[in-house]
Parts: structure tokens; sequence; C-alpha cells
């Protein structure tokens, strides 16, 4: 006899990418659970482009209130500062180019979280606020047990719970891994000048210092470095750390001041050997993680979730050999080419190799030369022109 179901789709995980989509999938009208502890507070932003913001607003938690406390990217920067006796051209890429009001918004993560988890309850997802201890795939249906002891039953699984996930762990997906001699140190600033809509990457020895607006005259901060060196700033004062801002942005913002206590994240990386297997389907970190370059993690994840349910909607049986199969030929050429790329950059700002930092100087020199090129650049970092899942289509 077989168990009868308490959901057909279980999501486990409370970040952006768990939340989108178990709302996304009760929006669709499947019965669907969501599992995951309350999310604490995050003080990093999120740099979300258009199709992703497409995917938001299909949820009802864009623009609304959160377009109020986020910030337009009108413009995207890129300057070599490696100081290096070769240097890349510098690069400005307007959204106007590619026919956008905005390349997307810088969104505080923390309030998204909220938003999308009053968007969840709204759509009707059953919230479970538990933790995931294990899962099997019971050959017609999945099981996943919690630390409070119940047991859920459902067709499939999505999982959304990081870059240690239970759910991958018990669906028995391998993973690549591999790290970085590198931290992130996050937080926001205020500045005199005005940042005019540039999100300004610049590429320095030890990894890029990128700047993305927030309303007003602020902007928020990812500072990768060597671990030595972000430890070092971490112990600065809230004063000090608004010299060291002045000093790398060289007045283009102004006088800087009121620099927030920062946190720092090692840099690691991760891919799974495959996307889905045993009613399992794996998004977000779950699946992939790489250094915050280029803005690419929740837009990546959330492309993700927006597969996820596409293959839920075009199954009989969302957990059948199939549909798994057919989820992991949806993301693996998009993981792969990204990753890649980004890697390739980050490691050649790591590197004191000189073919490596001339490889990154050649692929910006090109985009700068060749129009054609830098359209396409600009078109793919937004999200591939092809395969993208219908929540994200315009």
């Amino acid at each position: 006899m077989m168990q009868s179901l308490n959901a057909r789709v279980i999501v486990v995980g409370g970040g952006p990418a768990g939340l989108a989509a178990a709302t996304l999938s009760a929006l669709e009208n499947i019965p669907t659970l969501l599992i995951a502890p309350e999310a604490g507070p995050d003080p990093r932003t999120v740099a979300l482009m258009d199709p992703s913001l497409r995917l938001l607003e299909r949820l009802g938690v864009w623009p609304e209130s959160l377009s109020m406390i986020s910030s337009p990217l009108l413009h995207l920067e890129i300057i070599d500062d490696m100081g290096n006796l070769i240097t890349a051209p510098h690069l400005m890429f307007s959204a106007d180019e590619v026919g956008l009001e905005a390349f997307g918004w810088n969104i505080p993560l923390g309030p998204l979280t909220v938003e999308l988890r009053a968007a969840a309850e709204r759509a009707g997802v059953t919230i479970i606020s538990d933790t995931v201890t294990s899962a099997e795939d019971l050959g017609a249906v999945a099981v996943v047990e919690t630390a409070g002891g119940q047991r859920f039953y459902g067709e499939v699984l999505i999982a959304a719970d990081g870059i240690e996930s239970t759910l991958r762990k018990s669906a028995g997906i391998a993973v690549d891994r591999w790290s970085f001699d590198q931290h992130a140190l996050v937080t926001t600033f205020k500045h005199s000048g005005p940042h005019r809509g540039i999100s300004t990457e610049r590429h320095r020895p030890g990894g890029a210092f990128t700047t993305v607006p927030l309303p007003g005259n602020a902007s928020s901060l990812v500072w990768m470095g060597t671990p030595p060196v972000v430890e070092s700033l971490m112990q600065r004062s809230s004063r000090e750390l608004a010299m060291e801002i002045q000093l790398i942005t060289r007045g283009t913002l102004g006088l800087i001041s009121d620099v927030m206590p920062p946190k720092s994240f090692p840099m690691r990386g991760l891919r799974a050997r495959q996307f889905a297997a045993h009613r399992t389907l794996l998004t977000g970190e779950t699946a992939h993680a790489f250094p915050p370059v280029g803005a690419q993690g929740l837009n990546m994840s959330l492309r993700d979730v927006g597969h996820a349910i596409d293959v839920v909607l075009g199954f009989d049986d969302a957990g059948s050999p199939a549909a798994m199969a057919d989820y992991h030929d949806r993301r693996s050429a998009d993981v792969t080419e990204r990753q890649a790329i980004i890697s390739a950059m980050n490691t050649s700002m790591l590197a004191e190799l000189l073919p490596l930092d001339l490889m990154r100087v050649g692929a910006l020199s090109a985009i700068s030369a060749f129009p054609p090129l830098r359209q396409l650049v600009m078109r793919q970092g937004l999200a591939p022109r092809k395969n993208l899942p219908f929540a994200m289509r315009g």
C-alpha cells in the first residue's frame, strides 16, 4: 500500500531560494510543504538582475515595499586596479545599451527573505519550522524526517538547505569542492557624493573590491582578499575602514563615513556531480557555490528554482528518473559555464602568474574593442538568452 502524501512538493530550506521555490510551486496550485526554521538577520545585499526580478514580481514581492529600500543598477563598471605593467581598459556598461531601464536592483537580503516568507504564507504553503535530519527515496515517494521526530511524505523534494545539504547527502549525490585563499568582507557605508547608479568592480591583488548602490548616498561593499588581509581589516575601527575605502575608491564617491560593522565569509567552491537524483532536485548552494564575482550567486539559484517548478509541472511524476534527468540537463550547461568563467576571473586576481593575468586583461580588452562581444557579454551577464524558466520570461 502506497504511503499517502503530505504534499506533492516538499521544499527544505528557508533562504530566498527555498522560499521562492515553495511560493512558486503553491502559486501553480501544487500542494507544497516548506520545512525550515525562520532565518535570522542577514546584513548582506544582493544584486538581482532583470530576469530574477520578473520571478519576484510573479511571486508578488516586487516592486512593492522592497523597491523603497533598494537601488537600481543603471551602470556596471570594471576597473583594473591590479597595479601591473599591462592593464585592462576601463569598462562601463549601461542598461540602456540593451534596452533596459536598469540591469537589476541591489536589494537588502534580510528584508527580501522576510517578504518571501510572507509571500509563501499568502500562497498557502504549509510551513514547518523544524530542521530536516534525513531523507529517503522509498520508490514511489520520498520521505523526510525532522529533528522533532516528524515524518513527511512527498512526490519530489526540492533541496535548498545550503552548502552542507542534508538532502543532497541523503540522495547520495557526490560533489566536487575547492577553496580559495580568500575571504570576503561585507559591509555598507555612506558617502558624500552620488553613486549615480553605478556598481563598480575593481580588480585588485587578492580579489575584487565591489561597491554596489543603495538608496541615497550609500553603498554596499564586498571586499575580497587573502585571509590575513581580511582578518586585519576586521579589527579596524569604522573610521579606519572608511579611510581604507576612501583610498581605494580614489574619491569617486566623495567622503566615506558610517561604515557598518563588517562580517567576513570564507570563499569556497562547490559543484554537484548531478543536479538531481532519488526524487531530489538541488537548488542554490546545494548544487553550486562560487565567489561573488559578477553578481551571479542568487540569480543562478533563482534560475534553479524556476526550472525545478517547470519540471514539476511538466511530469506526472516529478520524482521519476526522467524528471531527474530533465532537471540535470536544464542546469548543467548554465552552471558549468558560469562557474568556470567566475573561477578563472577570480583566480587571475589571486595567482602571481603572468599568463593568468594576461588572459584576464586580454578578455576585458576584447570586450572593450568589439561591440558585438560587448553586447553578448551584457546579455549573458543578465541570464542565458536561451533556456530561461517560464517564471523569468518576459
